[in-house]
């Protein structure tokens, strides 16, 4: 095992994946600064160019965007009152407020120190219990798989939309998607419709930025063009340093944020969001001074800068010992991986170990470049906030033509791409999430063969589901967390009710 860990770390330190994790740590930065252009849209888009990259120096690109793009929502929450990502919201609830009263300096050195503890602390938790989890569920057998991926599905389900209706019709429009192609077990083509094109199944990135990318290209084109105000933030870095009395205060919001960031991480389909406003409150709650939130808190910046940054070492745990994701972001990275022949879960650990401890390495790369480019480049991350809307989205609906295209350099992806742009839209027109149906895209191949070969092992009888005490944990974990679900929206309905 160490020598897995010793040649991952070398892995890491490679020239070529240093500079991959910089300038995915620039990129992400940038993407999750600009307002409507989401981290998950940045990597699909940069997912292409992957390519033609060594798998090492690809997942450390796609890292270094997502941990980048965490960090840089603060941005614009902060100078806009606008969060470059979901994860930002509650930063700005005390980050604008410190920066309308000129300060906004000191909000962004606090954002950017409370996002680097956060994304490191995440980090050691990742290297210490990712190994121990995997070797866990090395002693998974094709029913227990089966179960833990359904409990997946069923939790990323209820966490995704406020409706578990429409999560789990998202979820099954997804599933019946994955069943279009060659059958997982007999080899044999099924609702291709005679195309030879629809053999090989729908391409996972064709439906990736079909179902996000277009949607948010055609939402952006509909809002205004937004500008990013004069502000003053110091022309050296001793003015954006956070100051020894703010360190002091934000101490124990950071505690808070790191912890309550990793736990949610790991907890499929939790997010970013839910860490942040989680963590925000908790530090409210416990805090001497409370009136002070909304108003320009140190503590209201650090804790759900923390939390949000936490949540990538997190979600990154069940992606790479489990292959479940933990948000949709890592959901796309599992399909990097697959493209590149490297299938996340236990096994990764076993016959990849210097790979997972490669990946594992260059997310601490990442945390780091993240605060150096941050620091020394603050001034001029600042002005890419003026970055007219004309000029980038027509630059970003173009390479999502290409990327589809660049797959398997077929016309019929970029038709298929356009076809779940359209899926995407009537989703979003009806309020029903995304993130259900593209997990049941990565997922459903495995859920489908597993059940397969575990039914086929027990000569058809169900009972093995129940028998093996793995698989009935799972399954009754899913019947609560459909239950809490349901109970959740029951309680919030009536609370409507009562209230209009």
């Amino acid at each position: 095992m160490s020598g897995d860990v010793l040649q991952g770390f070398a892995q890491s330190v490679l020239p070529s994946s240093l500079l991959a994790t910089a300038v995915g740590s620039l990129l992400g930065i940038i993407v999750g600064m600009i307002p409507g252009m989401t981290i998950s849209t940045g990597i699909i888009v940069l997912l292409p160019l992957t390519f033609v990259m060594d798998p090492a120096s690809s997942i450390a690109l796609l890292l270094g965007l997502y941990v980048g793009g965490m960090m840089g929502g603060s941005f614009a929450a902060i100078l806009l009152n606008i969060p470059g990502t979901p994860s930002a919201s509650a930063t700005g609830l005390d980050g604008h407020p410190m920066a309308a009263r000129g300060e906004a300096g000191r909000a962004l050195g606090i954002a950017i120190s409370a996002s680097f503890v956060g994304g490191m602390f995440s980090f050691f938790c990742l290297l210490f219990t990712a190994p121990i989890l995997a070797a866990f569920a090395l002693n998974f057998r094709s029913e227990d798989e089966f179960s833990l991926l359904f409990f997946g599905l069923t939790i990323i389900c209820t966490f995704a939309a406020r409706s578990l209706v429409k999560g789990l019709i998202s979820a099954v429009i997804g599933l019946m998607i994955a069943t279009v192609g060659q059958d997982p077990v007999m080899g044999t083509a099924r609702f291709t419709f005679g195309s030879t094109d629809m053999i090989a199944g729908v391409g996972f990135l064709t439906a990736l930025i079909g179902l996000f990318a277009i949607p948010q290209l055609i939402e952006n084109m509909r809002q205004p063009d937004l500008r990013v105000p004069t502000v003053k933030i110091g022309s050296g870095i001793a003015n954006v340093l956070p100051r020894l009395r703010d360190l002091k205060a934000g101490l124990m919001p950071v505690s808070v944020g790191s912890l309550t960031g990793v736990l949610l991480g790991v907890l499929p389909g939790a997010g970013g969001p839910i860490a942040a406003f989680l963590s925000y409150d908790y530090t409210r709650r416990f805090s001497s001074d409370p009136e002070s939130f909304g108003k320009g808190a140190v503590a209201g910046i650090a804790a759900p800068e923390s939390a949000n940054n936490a949540v990538t070492g997190g979600a990154l745990i069940p992606m790479m010992t489990l292959g479940i994701p933990g948000d949709p972001v890592t959901a796309i990275l599992i399909g990097a991986l697959i493209i590149h022949g490297l299938a996340p879960g236990p096994l990764l650990f076993l016959e990849n170990g210097d790979f997972g401890y490669g990946i594992i390495f260059s997310f601490f790369w990442a945390n780091i470049f993240n605060l150096v480019i941050a620091f020394a480049g603050l001034r001029m991350l600042v002005k890419m906030l003026a970055l007219p809307r004309p000029l980038l989205m027509p630059t970003v609906a173009v390479l999502c033509v290409i990327g589809s295209y660049a797959l398997r350099n077929n016309i019929f992806d970029v038709y298929m791409m356009f076809a779940f742009g359209l899926l995407g839209i009537v989703m979003r027109w009806l309020d029903m999430p995304v993130v259900p149906l593209l997990l049941a895209l990565v997922l459903g191949r495995q859920l489908e063969e597993n059940l397969r070969i575990a039914l086929t092992a027990s000569k058809g009888d169900i009972s093995v589901f129940f028998t093996s005490p793995y698989s009935l944990t799972f399954i009754c974990l899913a019947v609560v967390s459909v239950v809490w679900s349901l109970a959740s929206e029951y309680r919030r309905r009536k609370t409507e009710v009562s209230t209009a």
